[in-house]
């Protein structure tokens, strides 16, 4: 492939791959890739690798199940190293570990602070996912699933009424509490038919830029285009 032809392939024909979460942000496993693991990347959209110790070409989660779905793939300025982007279906290391760079190097700096931007709503939705699926651990929203989905709706419902009487009272930490009260029952919303926060963000990112205006009517872009504004 011709579009490969930039890449910098070391002397063994091999290129080194970060692989991140593209929903948080964090950094589930180092591989490396050839050509044909590229390609075959490339063709089918899920994750291909060159393993070293064995020789041959390995699809990640082809036989546990935990496959990568590539959302995209970078290279660096030197044009010797990739960043492939995922969709990771369960977990990336072969321990049982979300990511498999889950050990801390004794006497390094630890970041104690929690993840910010999007990548709060996936940690919040794992943390939900993993309520609703535990069978021992009793919890406010494990509780709101067994209490069953009328319950769970009814606290979206409360607390988008909590919001808009704390927009009414202008005050911003108000609004931003009760805000904060509203997505975590969003969350826990979407938990219940298990679906990601990643697709809410990526029909926002459709609508982006598209106007809400059509033949005079709103479309459910409103709101969310510069072009609305």
């Amino acid at each position: 492939m011709e579009e490969l032809d930039e890449l910098q392939f070391n002397e063994q024909g091999l290129i080194p791959a970060i692989v991140q979460e593209a929903g948080t942000g964090q950094v589930l496993m180092l591989a490396y890739m050839n050509r044909e693991s590229l390609t075959q990347t490339l063709a089918t959209g899920l994750a291909h690798f060159w393993s070293r110790s064995r020789g041959q070409l390995w699809q990640k989660g082809e036989t546990s199940g935990h496959v990568q779905q590539v959302r995209e793939i970078r290279y660096d300025c030197d044009a010797d190293a990739l960043l492939v982007l995922v969709k990771q279906e369960g977990v990336a290391c072969h321990t049982g570990e979300r990511s498999c760079f889950f050990r801390l190097l004794p006497g390094s700096p630890h970041l104690s602070n929690p993840p910010t931007s999007e990548a709060i709503l996936q940690r919040l939705y794992e943390v939900i996912l993993d309520r609703k699926q535990s069978s021992s651990q009793k919890s406010y929203v494990k509780s709101l699933f067994e209490r069953g989905q009328d319950q769970v709706l009814k606290k979206v419902v409360e607390e988008a009424a909590e919001v808009a009487l704390a927009s009414k009272n202008g005050r911003p930490e108000e609004i931003l509490y009760e805000m904060a009260d509203l997505w975590f029952h969003a969350l826990v919303a979407l938990g219940w038919h298990n679906l990601p926060p990643e697709g809410v963000l990526q029909e926002l990112q459709r609508r982006f830029g598209v106007s809400g205006l059509r033949s005079g009517q709103v479309s459910p872009a409103a709101g969310t285009s510069e072009q609305n504004a």
